[in-house]
Formats: structure tokens, sequence, C-alpha cells
């Protein structure tokens, strides 16, 4: 039986009593009263029993309102009491399964109260846990943490601190706690409230956070990060690093400022479908950076949708691989290029030669293929060196490409050989005639590193597709008639002749 239901049940009994008492008071009035009359009447004082039997009356009356009130105030004070009462219960109800651990821990560190959180906590039940030593409660290390905060707060000071923990049944917490100094009327300390916050989830999101923060602000890929209108919300230092654009310059602004134009809507509507329903898309883009140049990025740009399925934000991801692409392309350009000369090598050559002779089965043409050897140029690399040996070869296929149209084909074999294809020459005597222009150019004085030297070039010529079907059967044919034209004495063109073929 609880205090309240005590005072309840002393007020009822209180309240019983004063009214029998205002009753049998009333009732001997009453009594006196009409005895009086009796006697009155017996004796005939008619107007002093008159008027005595009216202040008995008003008396009574009197009484009666006394009894009327005294029992509307009992039952006010009971429904006061009931209030709080219940008001009370429901406090204790929210403080015994608030999440917070709650507790009172009196001067002496006894305690005093422990809500079921505190119980929870410490793997204990809160009845076990009042009565019972701050220190062996907490154990010795825990207590050594918190004995500053204790003095300080029993000194009147309240102490906030954060403390990470071992728990009853296993596994690290974090808090967050409070000590909340009470007050006598004095203005003594008591005792002090313990408050408790278990932030173990936030600390963890917090850790995750800040490791997302350290990997957006140091990974080497830009990242950029819009609304779902497009509106760019955030950029990291790669983004800064690879576009030009500062953030404050990036903020608020949308992904088209970086556009090339290079790719057209159909690229960008095919992008976006993926996007929208896949949720992702990945490739590779052309953008422009803030100074002007072009720059090609392998980016993912991917959805983030809200708790409802809708967009919400859209992420990109991205990297500047357009060294990486100059380089392969560099590469690729090397494995079909004469690194002294850039022209194009035996490969690439017969490459080209081959797409157009399969294309002549659709589109008629015919090719003359001159094959050069230089007259002269051992001479020239033995006297002088490898170095004005490379620069004279150079310079022969600067006088090569200045002879042709771009639709023809100039290329080096190796050592002092190059190739002249000439694409849908307009008969023999055109053909005479370039060839006539090619030993001339070579003909021609060349000065390299301060020396003025000679050379010639004989020339073979075979034609497609009258003396091969092939590409090598081409140059072979071309190379016969080469060697005949050496024979024949420096700066001499043959044609092909079957006859020739030793």
């Amino acid at each position: 039986m609880d205090v309240t239901t005590k005072k309840v049940r002393w007020l009822n009994k209180a309240a019983a009593f004063q009214y029998l008492k205002h009753f049998v008071f009333a009732l001997i009035l009453v009594s006196l009263a009409a005895g009086l009359r009796v006697w009155l009447l017996e004796n005939r004082f008619d107007l002093l029993e008159i008027a005595v039997f009216a202040l008995v009356c008003s008396f009574i009356s009197y009484l009666a309102e006394a009894v009327y009130r005294s029992q509307k105030k009992l039952k006010q004070v009971e429904s006061e009491l009931k209030a709080s009462t219940e008001y009370g219960q429901f406090i204790r109800s929210i403080i015994e399964n608030i999440p917070n651990m709650i507790g009172y821990w009196d001067r002496d560190l006894r305690c005093r109260y422990a809500n079921n959180a505190y119980g929870k906590w410490f793997g204990k039940s809160p009845e076990k846990i009042v009565g019972i030593f701050f220190r062996d409660l907490t154990g010795e290390r825990l207590f050594a943490l918190n004995e500053p905060h204790i003095r300080r707060v029993l000194a009147g000071e309240p102490q906030r601190f954060e403390r990470t923990l071992n728990k009853a049944g296993g596994g690290v917490g974090h808090i967050i706690g409070h000590y909340i100094p009470n007050f006598d009327a004095d203005g003594t300390v008591k005792g002090f409230v313990t408050q408790a916050s278990e932030v173990t989830f936030l600390k963890e999101t917090e850790a995750k956070l800040e490791l997302a923060a350290c990997v957006f602000e140091n990974t080497l890929d830009g990242v950029l990060i819009t609304d779902a209108d497009g509106v760019i919300l955030s950029v990291n230092p790669a983004f800064i690093e690879i576009t030009g654009y500062t953030a404050e310059e990036a903020v608020g602004q949308n992904p088209r400022m970086l556009q090339s134009n290079r790719h057209d809507r159909a690229f960008y509507a095919a992008m976006w479908k993926q996007i929208i329903t896949k949720g992702r898309w990945n490739g590779e883009i052309w953008n422009r950076r803030k100074d002007g140049d072009l720059y090609l990025e392998r980016m993912t740009i991917s959805m983030v949708r809200d708790a409802d399925g809708k967009p919400d934000r859209y992420v990109s991801v991205f990297s500047d691989i357009t060294a990486f692409r100059r380089k392969d392309e560099h590469i690729k350009h090397l494995a079909f290029h004469d690194a002294l000369t850039d022209l194009p090598n035996r490969t690439l050559l017969m490459d080209r030669i081959n797409r157009i002779m399969i294309n002549s089965d659709r589109e008629p043409c015919n090719l003359a293929l001159l094959f050069l050897d230089l007259d002269g140029f051992k001479l020239v690399n033995d006297q002088y060196g490898h170095n004005v040996g490379d620069d004279l070869l150079k310079e022969v296929a600067k006088r090569l490409l200045a002879l042709v149209r771009e639709s023809d084909i100039v290329a080096r074999l190796g050592g002092d050989e190059f190739i002249v294809v000439l694409n849908n020459p307009k008969g023999i005597q055109k053909i005479t005639s370039i060839a006539t222009h090619v030993v001339r150019s070579i003909n021609e004085p060349m000065e390299i590193l301060g020396e003025v030297l000679h050379v010639g070039a004989s020339v073979g010529i075979a034609l497609f597709p009258a003396d091969a079907g092939t590409s090598a059967d081409l140059i072979k044919n071309a190379d016969t008639a080469m060697y005949t034209a050496k024979e024949s004495g420096r700066n001499t063109i043959r044609f092909y002749a079957p006859d020739n073929n030793f």
C-alpha cells in the first residue's frame, strides 16, 4: 500500500467523523428545541417560543451548510489527490521506460533510484541497484574515470561528458552522461541525478561519415553530387583539379557547364534513359575544362533514391583518361608507323592496300605502286654518320608527301626503301610524270646539319589490277621493277614486266 492510498483513506475517515459529529450535534439541538417548545406551550410563552425556535432553526441551517461545504471540499481534495496520483504514476512510468539511463545517488554515493534502462545496461534489476554504492556498481576503473565529475557535481557544478563503456551483455557502447546536483532547502547538495544517453549508433554513423568524407576529399577521382533537379550540391578537390572550376563556381550550377558539344542529343538521351531505367550509367565522355581544353573522362553516374523510391541525388564519379587515351593512341600509332619518319610502315601499308582492293569489287579502281630505293644513301650514312643519315631520310619523306594527294599513300619499309601508292592515277603517262617528279625532287640538294648532300632514287612501278591481285604481290613486283631500274643506272624509272621477274 503506497502513501497516496493511505492519505485517501485517512481523509475519508476524517470526513465521516466530522459529518457524524455535526449530525449528532444538530440532533441534540433539535431535541432541545422541541423540548423547549413543549415547555413554552405549557407555560404559555408564545413569543419567546417563536424566537428561540427561529434561532435554533437558523443554527441548524448553518450547520447543514457547513456539512455540505465540508463534503464538497473533501470531494475536491480527493479529486485533486487522485489526479496528482495518476500524474505521478504517469511520470514514473515514463521515467521507468525511457531508453535513457536515469538514477539518483545521495552524498554517500548510495543509489536511491534506478530506472529500467539503468538496470539493463549494468545487467541487474533496478531493485538490486537501489542501495548499492557507486564504486561497487561501476568497478574501480570506471569509478576512477567518473570520480572527478562526482566531486564537481557534489560541489554544485552540473557535469556533461562522453564515455565508452563495456556493456554487461557484451560489446562496447558510447554514452553522453549528465550529473545534475540536487540542492537542499539550505543550498547544500544532498545528492545528484545521473542521466545517460546511449549514442552508439550515432557514433558508428559519425565514424562512417568521417570515413566517407575522408574518401571524398582524398580520392583521385572527381566526384560531383547534384540534387534531383541536376543542381550541383557538392564537388571534391579532385573535381576542382580536373575541371579547373572552384567549388564556389560549381555549386549551384548544372553539370551542363562542362559539356564539350562533341556529343549529340541522342548520346545524352541514351545516357539518361539508362540512368532512369537501371539507376546507373558508365562510359566515356568528352567534357570541357574551365580554360576551354577538352578532356576525355571515364564516368559513372549513379541515382540515389529516397525512402519513397523517388530520385533524390545523382552522384557522378569520373577520372581524366585523356593522357591514357593519347598514350594508347601513340602506342597504336607506333605499331603502324615508322618511328623515324612517322610514315605508315609495312603493316599499315598492306592494310590500306588490301582495303582498297576489297572495295574494288564494288567500286572499280586501279593503283600504281612506286617502290623507291635511294641511290648513294649508304655512302652518306658511312661518311657523315647515322644522325645525318636519319635526318636525310626525314627530308626524303617530307618531299614525297609534298608530291602526292591525300588519297595517295607514302610509306617507309625500312632502311632507304620507300613506297608511294597512287590511287586511281589517270593513265601511264600521269604515273610516269609523278615518278619523274619524285626522282627530280630527291635529286635536289639537301642541307643536313650543315652539310649539302646529294642522293638519287631508283623507282620500280607495279599496277593493280594489271600486275598483281594482292598487296604482297603488288609490292613484290614493284620491288622487282626497282632492281631492274637500279641495273639501268641511277635515277631510273622502270615499270614491272613479267619477263623481268628473276
